[in-house]
C-alpha cells in the first residue's frame, strides 16, 4: 500500500505546485495592473517579490513531489536528506493548515490537512523496519538451565 500512497502525494503535490505558481503569477500581475505598493514599496518590487515567492514554492513542493515520487517507484525509503525535505514539506503544510482556515475558508483546510496526512502517511510507512527480532532475542540463544 505504501508504493500507490507515494505516487498519490508526489502527484498532489505536481498539482499543488502548479496551483501555487498560478496563484502567485495572478496575484503579481494585479499588483503590477493596479499599482498596488505595501508602505511606499515600489509596485515592480511588489511584482517581482511575488513572481519570486511563487517559483521558488513551486520549485520546493516539485522537489518534495520528486522524492515522494522517487519513493514510491523505488519502493525505498528516502535517505536521510529527503525525509528531513518531506518533514518539512509536512509541517509547512500544517502550519498553512491552521492560517487558510481564518483566511481562506474550511475547504482549503480540508485540502492542506489532505496532503498533510498524505506527507505524513508516506513517511510512516516507509520508516523503519519493526524491531520485532531485537526485542525478542533474535539470533541470541537462550541461556542453559542449571
Amino acid at each position: 500500500m505504501r508504493r500507490p500512497v507515494a505516487i498519490v502525494t508526489a502527484l498532489v503535490l505536481f498539482g499543488e505546485a502548479v496551483g501555487i505558481v498560478l496563484i502567485n503569477a495572478v496575484l503579481a500581475t494585479v499588483a503590477e495592473n493596479q499599482n498596488m505598493s505595501l508602505a511606499g514599496m515600489d509596485p515592480a518590487a511588489m511584482s517581482a517579490g511575488t513572481w519570486a515567492m511563487g517559483g521558488v514554492s513551486g520549485l520546493l513542493l516539485v522537489l518534495c513531489g520528486l522524492i515522494a515520487l522517487i519513493a514510491g517507484i523505488r519502493d525505498r525509503a528516502p535517505g536521510r536528506a529527503g525525509r528531513i525535505v518531506l518533514i518539512g514539506c509536512a509541517v509547512v503544510h500544517g502550519v498553512l493548515g491552521a492560517v487558510t482556515v481564518g483566511l481562506v475558508g474550511w475547504s482549503a483546510f480540508a485540502f492542506m490537512m489532505a496532503v498533510l496526512g498524505l506527507l505524513v502517511l508516506t513517511l510512516v510507512s516507509y520508516g523503519p523496519e519493526s524491531r520485532t527480532d531485537d526485542a525478542v532475542g533474535g539470533d541470541k540463544a537462550a541461556p542453559a538451565a542449571v
